[in-house]
C-alpha cells in the first residue's frame, strides 16, 4: 500500500439516516433498515441457491406483483416501538382487567339470561378461532414483509390479536363457572366448524391463511378479513350485548375496536405509500374485488344470527365500505 493511500473513515452511527440532516428519533433508530435478508435481491439468505427458503422469499416477496422503489422508506404513522407499544397496551390491559373485575364483583354473569348465555356460547366464545387465525396471518406477514418498518406493523398487530384471543378465552372460563350446562369451554370448536353463523368467517379465515404473496396476504387480512370481524363480531355483537343487558361484552368489544382502529390507520398509511407506484392501485383494487364477496357472505351469515338487530348485516357492510373508502379503495 502506498503512503498516499488514505485511511477510510468509519461510518457514523445510524449513517443510513444521515441524509435527513436531523437527529433520528427513537422510532427511526430501532425500526429502520433491519432486514438483512433484503440486501441481496437474488439470494435473500446466505445458504445454497437452491434452498427452499430462498425460493419462497424470491417468489412470494421479492417477485410480488406489488412493487415499490424503496419499501424501507415506509414509516408507521403511530411510530410504535416495543417500549411505547407496551406502555400503550399496559394501559389498555389495565382497563380490560378493571372491567372484568368490576363486572365480576357485580355478578354480571348471574344477571344475564340463560338464553343470552347460550348466544354467547354460540357467537362470542368461538371468536378465539378467528382471532387466532388473524394472529397467524400477522405472524406470517412479520416474516415476509419487505421492510422492517412494515414487519413491525404486523408484529404489534399480532400481539393485539393474541390479546383478543386471551380476552375471549378468559370470558369462556368465567362464563362456564356460572353457566356450566351451556357448553362453555366444550362446544366452541363444534360451533366454529359447523354452526352456519361461523362458516363464512371460517372459509374466509382458512383461505386467508394460505395466501402466500406478502402483499395480497396483507390486503386480505387488513382490508378484508379484519374489517369484517370488527364490523360483525366486535361491533354488532357488542350492540347485541347491550340490547341483552350484557354491558361487559359491549365494553370489551369496544376496547378491541380501539386496537382495530389503530390497525386501520397503519394500513391506510401503507396503502397510500404503495399508491406512489401508479400500477399498484389497480392491483390492490383487484384483490379487494376478488375477496370482498367472501367477507360479505361471512357478515351476512353471522349477522343473521343476531336476531335482536335486524339491520346488523346492512350496518356491518356499511362499516366495511367506509373502511375501504378510507384506504382509497372501492
Amino acid at each position: 500500500m502506498s503512503d498516499s493511500a488514505q485511511t477510510l473513515k468509519p461510518l457514523k452511527t445510524w449513517s443510513h439516516l444521515s441524509k435527513q440532516r436531523k437527529r433520528p428519533s427513537e422510532y427511526e433508530i430501532v425500526s429502520t433498515n433491519l432486514h438483512f435478508h433484503t440486501n441481496n435481491k437474488e439470494k435473500p439468505f446466505e445458504v445454497g441457491q437452491d434452498a427452499k427458503m430462498n425460493d419462497w422469499y424470491l417468489k412470494y416477496r421479492n417477485n410480488s406483483p406489488l412493487t415499490h422503489g424503496d419499501w424501507d422508506a415506509f414509516r408507521d404513522p403511530e411510530q410504535l416501538v416495543y417500549r411505547t407499544y407496551n406502555i400503550l397496551q399496559e394501559g389498555q390491559e389495565a382497563y380490560v382487567t378493571g372491567l372484568l373485575n368490576q363486572f365480576s364483583d357485580r355478578g354480571n354473569d348471574q344477571m344475564i339470561t340463560k338464553e343470552w348465555a347460550g348466544e354467547l356460547a354460540r357467537l362470542y366464545t368461538p371468536s378465539r378461532y378467528v382471532y387466532h387465525a388473524m394472529q397467524m396471518c400477522s405472524a406470517y406477514l412479520h416474516q415476509m414483509s419487505p421492510a422492517s418498518t412494515i414487519s413491525n406493523l404486523s408484529t404489534y398487530q399480532c400481539a393485539d390479536h393474541l390479546r383478543w384471543v386471551t380476552h375471549s378465552a378468559y370470558r369462556t372460563c368465567e362464563l362456564g363457572k356460572t353457566w356450566g350446562d351451556v357448553g362453555f369451554g366444550e362446544n366452541e370448536r363444534q360451533h366454529w366448524e359447523n354452526d352456519p353463523a361461523w362458516q363464512g368467517f371460517r372459509e374466509l379465515a382458512e383461505r386467508a391463511l394460505v395466501v402466500w404473496d406478502w402483499a395480497e396476504a396483507t390486503v386480505v387480512l387488513e382490508v378484508i378479513l379484519k374489517p369484517a370481524v370488527s364490523a360483525a363480531v366486535q361491533k354488532q355483537l357488542g350492540l347485541a350485548g347491550a340490547e341483552n343487558g350484557d354491558t361487559l361484552l359491549s365494553l370489551l368489544n369496544d376496547a378491541q375496536l380501539r386496537d382495530a382502529e389503530r390497525h386501520q390507520r397503519q394500513t391506510k398509511s401503507l396503502i397510500e405509500f404503495a399508491f406512489s407506484n401508479e400500477d399498484n392501485g389497480p392491483l390492490i383494487q383487484g384483490w379487494v374485488d376478488k375477496w370482498q364477496p367472501l367477507a360479505d357472505k361471512a357478515v351476512d351469515a353471522y349477522c343473521a344470527a343476531l336476531t335482536d338487530l335486524p339491520d346488523a348485516a346492512e350496518e356491518a357492510k356499511a362499516y366495511m365500505t367506509s373502511v375501504r373508502q378510507s384506504f382509497g379503495l372501492k
